[in-house]
């Protein structure tokens, strides 16, 4: 029973965490600000990881958080806590980010450089789809109800937990290299993939490193270095570094 557990909660973590890094490589700084740019192999593996962990609308996700950038904790941001109030964004961030998302007006505003293509129109589209068949393949490995278990943990993760935090706290509390109204919670960061380096990435939201200052580690920084020398991927934007 404690081994069955442990392997429902290991795989449930490093599912959470592969979506995790799938989110902040490609949709954030790929997608969203260009800091970094994917060869079409790597990015469809991205994209494919996402639909089948997340089943998230890549031009959606996108058009959110350039609106949050360019409305930051003010009338617009689509969640801000200082609007909003911190256990509002941690509870029901995914319905802030729902609501934003499908409005039609803000995705062709924020967005119009990312078109449908056949992959969303023949696959990614169905949104709902992908973390079904995710599902299904866990229960075809890990038997009906460790299969469940893990898919529902793996939600719970990331959709209530992770993701709120970046959005949240991120913006409640922590500390600052940078004037701005975001803040880095530099131990939240090893498990939001340098997500909540949130301070830094507000004020250098080109920068494909997300950790500035001594103390600070981004996690997605090795993986982006890696995939570089293998030709996968450019990291384009400029690295900056507080003394």
């Amino acid at each position: 029973m404690l081994a069955s557990s442990l392997v429902v909660l290991a795989a449930a973590f490093l599912l959470t965490q592969a979506a995790v890094f799938a989110t902040t490589i490609y949709l954030h700084r790929g997608l969203t600000h260009r800091a970094v740019s994917l060869r079409p192999g790597l990015e469809f593996m991205f994209r494919a990881a996402l639909w089948l962990l997340t089943g998230q609308d890549r031009q959606q996700w996108v058009a959110v958080h350039r609106k949050h950038h360019a409305f930051t904790d003010r009338e617009g941001d689509p969640h801000s806590p200082k609007l909003l109030g911190f256990w509002r964004v941690q509870l029901f961030n995914v319905f802030y980010y729902f609501r934003e998302a499908k409005r039609p007006e803000t995705v062709a505003k924020f967005a119009p450089d990312i078109p449908e293509d056949r992959w969303d129109r023949f696959l990614f589209s169905y949104g709902w789809a992908g973390p079904g068949i995710g599902a299904g393949l866990l229960v075809l490995c890990f038997g009906w109800q460790s299969g469940i278990l893990i898919a529902i943990l793996h939600a719970v993760l990331y959709v209530f937990v992770l993701a709120p935090l970046i959005n949240g706290l991120g913006h409640w509390r922590g500390a600052q290299n940078f004037p701005n109204t975001a803040y880095n919670l530099p131990v939240l960061a090893w498990f939001t993939g340098g997500e909540s380096l949130h301070n830094n990435h507000h004020a250098h939201p080109v920068s494909p490193k997300f950790s500035m200052a001594a103390g600070e580690f981004d996690p997605a920084w090795p993986i982006i270095r890696a995939f570089s020398r293998l030709g996968l991927l450019d990291a384009q934007g400029k690295l900056v570094l507080v003394d």
